[in-house]
C-alpha cells in the first residue's frame, strides 16, 4: 500500500541494564554479566519439558557443567572454569534451541552463536580457548545432558545412553547429579552471579 509507514528492522536487543546489544555485530562493551545471568535464569532447558515446580534453566545447567569440568579436569584454573560457566552465555539473547532444531537450521546459526560467544569472551578477558579446553567443556556439557535427561526430562537410562553416552564420574558427583532439582529463577540467577564473581574476575 502506497504511503504506508514501514519501521526499520531492528537487530538489537535492549537489556534491562539499558545496554543495546547488536545481534549481528555484538560489541564487548554492550555485554554485562547481570544481563547474562538474568537472561539465562529465565531460559528453560529441554524446551521446558522437565519435572519440578520450576523450569531447569540454562543458568543452572551452566553451573552443573562448571562443576563437572572442575571434576574431570582438576588442573584447570579460574580462566578455564569461567569459560565453562559462560559456554552457553549467548543463549541469554538467542534462547536455547534444542539440538535437533540447531541441526535443521545449519551452520549459519552456529556461526552466529560463536560470534556472540567471542564478544562475551572479549568482554571478560578470556580470549580464545585451546582445543583441549573446548573439548573438555563439550564433554562436560554432554555428561550434564545425560543426567538432566534421566533425572528431569523423562528419558530412561538406556535411551539417554544412546544419545549422550554413559558418563563415568566419581560417586560423590554422580549421586549429586542424580538428585538434580530445578532452582527458582532468582536462586539460579544469584548462584550464577556468585560463581562468576568467584571465577571470572581474572
Amino acid at each position: 500500500m502506497s504511503g504506508e509507514h514501514t519501521s526499520p528492522k531492528r537487530a538489537w536487543q535492549r537489556m534491562l541494564s539499558g545496554r543495546r546489544l547488536d545481534l549481528l555485530d555484538p560489541k564487548a562493551d554492550d555485554i554485562e554479566i547481570e544481563d547474562i545471568a538474568h537472561g539465562l535464569a529465565r531460559v528453560a532447558r529441554w524446551n521446558g519439558q522437565t519435572v519440578g515446580e520450576h523450569a531447569f534453566s540454562v543458568a543452572q545447567h551452566s553451573l552443573v557443567v562448571t562443576d563437572i569440568v572442575r571434576t574431570i579436569e582438576p588442573l584447570f584454573g579460574a580462566r578455564e572454569l569461567c569459560a565453562a560457566l559462560l559456554h552457553d552465555a549467548p543463549e541469554y539473547v538467542i534462547g536455547d534451541l534444542i539440538s535437533p532444531f540447531k541441526a535443521a537450521i545449519g551452520l549459519d546459526y552456529k556461526a552466529f552463536e560463536q560470534k556472540l560467544l567471542a564478544a562475551i569472551h572479549e568482554r571478560f578477558g578470556l580470549g580464545q580457548m585451546d582445543a583441549h579446553v573446548i573439548s573438555a567443556i563439550k564433554r562436560a556439557d554432554t555428561i550434564a545432558a545425560y543426567y538432566e535427561a534421566v533425572t528431569l526430562a523423562g528419558f530412561d537410562p538406556e535411551e539417554a545412553k544412546r544419545f549422550f553416552g554413559r558418563p563415568e564420574l566419581p560417586d560423590v558427583i554422580d549421586r549429586e547429579l542424580r538428585g538434580l532439582t530445578p532452582h527458582s529463577t532468582s536462586d539460579a540467577q544469584a548462584r550464577f552471579v556468585a560463581e562468576f564473581k568467584a571465577l571470572c574476575r581474572l
